[in-house]
């Protein structure tokens, strides 16, 4: 066999296999995100908690996973992102466990914090380990296959804790949530060598700097508001899409429910399309995260008009998924062309923690529509926090032009 060709087929073979350990483990924390929600109506029926109450656990969730995402980035510069990544899935553990065998509201907000913290390294994490020991030519598609994960993360985590929970109770379903990042925990593990880089030891560049330097960079704050605007978006669908089907268009909980599940299975088909989208017009990451943002936000906006009735309404929501999800692994390659070189967990931590600052603030902010009755406002909200976005990834893309000038 020729030499070229076999070191080519042994390249390719390790790319998969460091793609899949990392994406297997950034399901799991998609997985965490849902593990409190769904099992809100019970601690209803059980405990006599209000909403107010359950929306403070998201609350602690996604602050504590704010500030971790941020202070992550450090780590993973400093430490490398192997440790990172093994004590995050041990703490999901944890919290998993602790969620098993609670009994009060204090406990319940312990859980939240320690998933919330298990959650915050991912980005940082998978990135730096995808960044670095990925070839160029297949990272779009390692970009694509770690956003596809992530809805499939979600997916599963409704499947598994509704499926355990009827079948032996919430107890048992937390305690089986447990078990599943114990085996993540193993596979890391195992596979350790396939997500060791030796990023931390890169030397520190002027453009670098050290400590918050990178801060002084307008690119970083750029990317940071992209992801909080995009986020908005995605937190609207997920809190109130089924209430608005069901105020609006009176389509009952199973079809709303549908709608969502829908609007994320396209989703993943879209981050999947992304991938071979990325990799072809890699050069234009600005411009394919703008175009698919503009199409979803024209969909939205659609929605919003009452006019498609609604089947309708379901159909052009559902089918706003697919449009976001192909712009996903071209808005991760413009983020990797907007990050210095050896400041990749610090970038990522920062620019990522946009995500958790946009769950946090949409439901809150969209919740007093949807309790003064206005149902479509946060469809439009949501719509132009995405053409807020689109701006913003232009002048991500000005930005880098200007930094190569």
């Amino acid at each position: 066999m020729n030499t070229t060709v076999f070191n080519e087929k042994m390249d390719l073979r390790k790319d998969v296999q460091t793609i899949s350990v990392v994406c297997l483990a950034h399901a799991t924390s998609h997985f965490a995100q849902l593990l409190l929600p769904l099992m809100f109506p019970l601690f209803i029926k059980v405990f006599g908690f209000n909403y107010a109450q359950l929306g403070f656990l998201m609350t602690v969730f996604f602050v504590v996973s704010g500030i971790g995402q941020t202070s992550s980035g450090f780590i993973v510069d400093k430490l490398g992102p192997l440790p990172v990544m093994i004590a995050s899935v041990a703490i999901m553990m944890l919290g998993c466990f602790w969620a098993s065998i609670a009994n009060s509201y204090t406990d319940l907000v312990g859980v939240a914090a320690l998933l919330g913290l298990g959650n915050s390294s991912f980005h940082p994490v998978d990135f730096t380990i995808l960044n670095h020991r990925i070839s160029n030519k297949r990272l779009g598609y390692a970009f694509s296959a770690h956003g596809l994960t992530g809805y499939l993360g979600w997916t599963v985590a409704s499947l598994f804790m509704v499926a355990m929970t009827s079948a032996f109770g919430w107890h048992v379903a937390y305690a089986g949530a447990g078990v599943l990042y114990l085996l993540t925990l193993c596979m890391v593990v195992v596979y350790r060598d396939l997500l060791y880089t030796d990023a931390h030891k890169t030397p520190r560049t002027a453009l670098q700097g050290v400590g918050f330097d990178f801060l002084r960079f307008p690119v970083v704050w750029w990317c940071f508001g992209f992801f909080m605007f995009s986020t908005i978006t995605l937190a609207v669908v997920q809190t109130f899409s089924v209430s608005i089907l069901q105020a609006v268009h009176l389509v009952s909980f199973e079809s709303a429910n549908f709608t969502l599940t829908a609007y994320l299975v396209c989703a993943a088909a879209g981050m999947f399309l992304g991938g071979f989208v990325s990799a072809k017009f890699n050069q234009y990451s600005e411009k394919v995260v703008a175009i698919c943002m503009s199409v979803g936000a024209l969909m939205l906006l659609l929605c919003a008009t009452g006019w498609l009735g609604g089947i309708g309404t379901m159909i052009v929501l559902a089918s706003t998924g697919l449009a976001l999800g192909i712009g996903g692994p071209s808005r991760d390659m413009l983020i990797k062309k907007a990050t210095p070189q050896g400041a990749t967990g610090r970038v990522y931590g920062m620019v990522y923690s946009g995500l958790d600052v946009g769950f946090a603030v949409s439901p809150v902010i969209f919740g007093m529509f949807m309790d003064k009755g206005m149902f479509y406002a946060p469809l439009v909200g949501a719509a132009m926090a995405l053409g807020v976005g689109v701006l913003m990834a232009l002048k991500v893309g000005t930005q880098i032009e200007s930094d190569r000038v």
